[in-house]
């Protein structure tokens, strides 16, 4: 088995579509994938009737936006009931919020001398279930501002950059109890990227599995030889599962190759039960 936990689809900032993405999955040579877009399971449908078709295995999934101590957490959820209520309610928050801050970021980005507006982003994300900071870097991107979708960020959109809007985001422990209590599984996405080894300590890590985590994201391709032996220390010594993904976005992603760090076929059985 060939398998990969992480991806995403149009539907949220891949580019592939949900149908797309499974043929390229099985190109690949996965057995497994699983669809994990951002705060939304509006491809699970699609993905599911071509994965049966492909003969491949589709693990449901879903990337939930979320914070601890203020910091930005990515946190995968896999295998729930997608019209639990409770679930639902907080999902929407979320989907409210990407699309909200919106206005702001074109404002901001007017007032630097970028002609950009609202029409220019949703020919980027017509199919997502809400317009996010990889559509306005893809606008950019087409309207010859920058080059690539990773120098939009580095330029406008991220944190301290002139572009930048927070937005709303789930509570991490809340996320965590929500997602387990629809019946899924809870895994931390990369969760030494991007700083957050300063809130995702050992300990902390360790008062998450108190309240539901199920498993560690560890190969993953932001995080180095040392974050990875050491998280794997960290998820051994709690004993929880021990993932590795892709974080596949199709061309919205440079060297995020579908298969480029798997899942080993005992971690993915303590998850999913074989």
């Amino acid at each position: 088995m060939t398998i990969d936990l992480h991806t995403h689809s149009n539907k949220s900032d891949g580019t592939d579509s949900p149908k797309e993405l499974i043929a390229n999955a099985v190109a690949a040579g996965l057995t497994v994938v699983a669809l994990t877009d951002h705060d939304s399971t509006e491809g699970w449908t699609e993905a599911d009737k071509a994965a049966k078709r492909a003969d491949i295995r589709l693990i449901k999934g879903i990337e939930i936006s979320t914070k601890l101590s203020g910091k930005s957490i990515h946190l995968l959820g896999y295998e729930f009931d997608p019209t639990d209520k409770p679930l639902l309610t907080e999902l929407n928050k979320v989907l409210d919020g990407r699309n909200s801050r919106l206005p702001a970021t074109l404002e901001r980005l007017r007032d630097i001398g970028i002609d950009i507006d609202a029409k220019d982003v949703r020919r980027h994300s017509s199919n997502a279930a809400a317009m996010g900071r990889p559509h306005v870097a893809d606008a950019l991107v087409e309207l010859g501002v920058v080059a690539n979708r990773d120098e939009a960020f580095a330029k406008y959109l991220t944190p301290g950059k002139p572009a930048y809007v927070d937005r709303y985001a789930a509570d991490l422990v809340t996320a965590i109890r929500l997602v387990k209590a629809a019946g899924g599984r809870t895994v931390l996405a990369h969760p030494w990227s991007r700083g957050s080894h300063r809130v995702l300590t050992a300990t902390q890590i360790g008062a998450l599995k108190e309240v539901g985590l199920d498993g560690l994201e560890i190969d993953h391709n932001d995080h180095s030889a040392d974050d990875r032996a050491e998280l794997a220390y960290i998820a051994k010594k709690l004993d929880l599962v021990r993932t590795g993904s892709s974080d596949y976005h199709g061309t919205g992603k440079i060297d995020f190759e579908l298969g480029c760090n798997t899942t080993a076929v005992d971690q993915f059985n303590r998850l999913f039960g074989g």
